[in-house]
């Protein structure tokens, strides 16, 4: 990518954004591939495998590198999903605008069509939203945790994964609810159960008496495609086939006229929705789960018999990564999980298991520390240069010695520190029989202070008994000393209290260097499960919204521009220039060239999982689906009956007797939408931010050796 030829006679920051995009292109899909970025004057190597690492990893020192990055950042720190989305449908779009304008249309027609295009799109892929509703309801708090089974997950809406790629779950239990520590172990070798996660309740009653023949079961599968089916009866583009067949009930699900309509369904099983939400990350996924159901359990113990809504709380979740450890080890622990020295063991032996009494740091636990706006001058000297060392130590045993004794005063034997501690403070309180732990996040300093009674203060001087928390305990996560590089031996503690809403994942692995990408996946996860329970409802996943935004632009693009169609257009017919004009001429182009962009995006998904030994064949499949699409009439309803075909001939014939092995795939709403905008956003502020240059050259007919490089400011 590094030495990608660029034309300077045609948009050099199109062309950036194209070849920034093609270093993320193995990052599309569950089957993953890792990349090496090799600094060229260090030689020094980095893993990465993900777009924001990637991208943290590349000089970006270009303006058009500086906006992808901002944008891929933007759509991280909001959603943590849909990086690797945004960052291959930027170079896409980034290429089909190359494409209109060496076709010679207009920047402003193109904007103004590729804007059109996308949010046609948007409203479209509404019918392939799926409601959820009290996922959490069936959950029986008096067994363990239900196990996910080796289910292989569906990608796309015409692809299945084949059975090789490694892609299975492991088991998973809460071993013992007392302690609450959920543990992955071996692998599942369990029949697999059916999943029950939107059908209807009568078949889910009929399947507990009766057993279905495939044949039946193909045939609820196909009448709970239809009931999960949107209805949009006034979409001004394309007309639904058999849409009069369907009632939207006010509760969101669909009755059918002329039949018996069936039960209303609901989502009844938190498993389900995890399942269809990993992506083949099953390993992670389930620490989310587990990590949702400790959450659910410990509301449930709160609450008591009060009827107060469950919401998955993301901001009490932590990660607590330990390197060179068995991957069987990680775990979803309550409390709080942290790392202590060797030197702390001693200490932690004298008060394991026993109530403690704890106070809680806002700021840093530092002699020189001071609240902000309250710092000394740097540049102002009190005493000579002979003699500042001495004073210095001085001062610090002095206020080490004051802290240690308001310890002692309070009968204090744990202190949680938001900022950094003294090492010389450390080592006293050690000697006291005192644990002090620094780098505390705050939303874990806010949990502790709620569970313990402590209040929070910013200097050790406005401890008094009333800030004081109790009933904290303290003990080893495991006999397991650790080394976490630096050559320094470290342990591993749990601190909680009873009802503390706090939960620690534990991430371990023996290959240091793919640490960073564990904790990355399972937060990738854990937002993707927060954002659906939080929104309520899910898209069918696995390219089933990309390939209705495909034959949608499709079929848009070959009908006639009405005079109420050309509002959403740019509102070029208000203009009697000779951009209204040409508006009709060059909308099919554009919409077409918009919609190569999600051929390209479908094509690369699907070569991703190995199935195709080259893009060309993937198109082709793609393609020949495109045309049953439009033949239909209805590529909604076509998404949905090959959901509910799995006899259908493009799946694996090994699979025609393991039917209720095939799980839905599920994506999240607004994190893939806004995904969408801010890739087309981003080209088209490339696309005019270019015009612009380019326009300028040719009026101010500048000529330097600096015109043959990159243009942008």
């Amino acid at each position: 990518m590094a030495h990608r030829v660029t034309n300077r006679r045609r948009h050099v920051g199109l062309q950036q954004l194209s070849a920034f995009a093609d270093a993320g292109r193995t990052f599309l899909g569950p089957v993953k591939s890792s990349k090496f970025i090799v600094d060229e004057e260090s030689h020094e190597s980095v893993v990465v495998s993900s777009t924001v690492r990637l991208l943290e990893s590349l000089d970006l020192s270009s303006a058009v590198g500086q906006l992808l990055s901002e944008a891929v950042q933007a759509q991280h720190n909001m959603y943590r999903n849909g990086t690797s989305t945004l960052l291959f449908l930027v170079g896409a779009w980034s290429s089909a605008a190359e494409e209109c304008l060496h076709l010679g249309i207009p920047t402003s027609l193109i904007v103004s069509g590729m804007s059109e295009g996308l949010n046609s799109c948007i409203e479209e892929v509404t019918s392939l939203e799926v409601p959820l509703h009290n996922v959490f309801d069936h959950i029986d708090e008096t067994k363990t945790f239900s196990e996910l089974e080796s289910l292989s997950v569906r990608l796309c809406p015409f692809l299945q994964i084949p059975s090789d790629t490694g892609l299975i779950l492991k088991d998973c239990d809460l071993e013992d609810v007392a302690s609450q520590s959920l543990t992955i172990s071996s692998l599942s070798g369990r029949p697999v159960k059916s999943a029950k996660l939107f059908r209807p309740q009568a078949t889910v009653d009929a399947d507990k008496n009766t057993s279905q023949t495939p044949q039946t079961l193909r045939n609820s599968l196909l009448a709970d495609s239809r009931c999960r089916q949107s209805v949009l009866i006034h979409s001004r583009h394309c007309n639904r086939v058999a849409s009069d067949l369907w009632t939207s009930k006010p509760d969101g699900v669909l009755e059918q006229h002329g039949a018996a309509a069936p039960q209303a369904y609901r989502c009844g099983d938190v498993v389900e929705l995890a399942v269809g939400l990993s992506h083949g990350d099953h390993s992670s996924m389930r620490l989310v789960e587990g990590a949702v159901r400790l959450q659910h359990w410990n509301a449930s113990v709160r609450r008591g018999s009060r009827t107060v809504p469950f919401t998955f709380d993301i901001s009490r979740v932590f990660t607590c990564c330990l390197p060179g450890l068995p991957e069987t080890l990680s775990c979803v622990c309550p409390g709080y999980v942290t790392i202590v020295s060797m030197s702390s063991t001693t200490v932690l032996e004298d008060l394991q298991n026993q109530p403690l009494r704890v106070i809680l740091i806002e700021g840093d636990l530092t002699e020189n520390y001071r609240h902000l706006g309250f710092n000394k001058s740097a540049n102002v000297k009190t005493v000579l240069e002979s003699t500042k060392k001495l004073q210095q130590d001085s001062s610090e045993e002095l206020w080490s010695n004051h802290v240690v004794q308001v310890l002692i005063k309070f009968n204090v034997n744990l202190v949680l520190v938001q900022g950094a501690v003294s090492e010389h403070l450390i080592e006293k309180c050690v000697h006291s029989k005192q644990l002090v732990i620094g780098s505390v996040n705050s939303s874990v300093m806010q949990a502790f202070a709620e569970a313990s009674g402590a209040v929070q203060v910013a200097y050790i001087t406005q401890v008094n008994e009333n800030s004081v928390g109790s009933g904290v305990s303290v003990t080893f996560w495991r006999s397991i000393p650790l080394d976490v590089g630096d050559g320094i031996s470290r342990m591993a503690i749990i601190l909680k209290t009873e009802g503390i809403n706090l939960v620690t994942v534990v991430l371990t692995s023996p290959v240091t260097a793919q640490m960073q990408a564990k904790e990355d996946r399972f937060w990738t996860c854990a937002y993707r499960l927060h954002c659906a329970l939080k929104e309520q409802k899910v898209f069918l996943g696995g390219g089933a919204v990309e390939f209705l935004c495909l034959s949608h632009l499709q079929i848009l693009a070959d009908q006639p521009l009405n005079k109420g169609d050309q509002v959403c257009s740019g509102g070029l017919h208000n203009t009697s220039s000779w951009l209204a004009l040409s508006l009709a001429l060059y909308r099919p182009t554009v919409l077409k060239c918009l919609a190569d962009g999600w051929h390209k995006y479908l094509s690369t998904l699907i070569f991703n999982t190995a199935n195709y030994s080259s893009e060309l064949e993937a198109r082709t499949f793609i393609q020949h689906h495109l045309q049953n699409a439009t033949d239909s009439g209805s590529p909604s309803s076509y998404i949905l009956n090959e959901y509910s075909k799995l006899d259908s001939g493009v799946f694996n014939s090994d699979i025609s007797d393991k039917l209720e092995q095939i799980p839905r795939v599920y994506d999240i709403v607004t994190p893939k939408t806004e995904a969408w905008r801010r890739a087309l956003d981003l080209v088209l502020l490339v696309l005019q931010t270019d015009s612009e240059i380019i326009t300028g050259l040719e009026h101010t007919q500048i000529k330097s050796q600096e015109s043959e490089g990159f243009l942008f400011l």
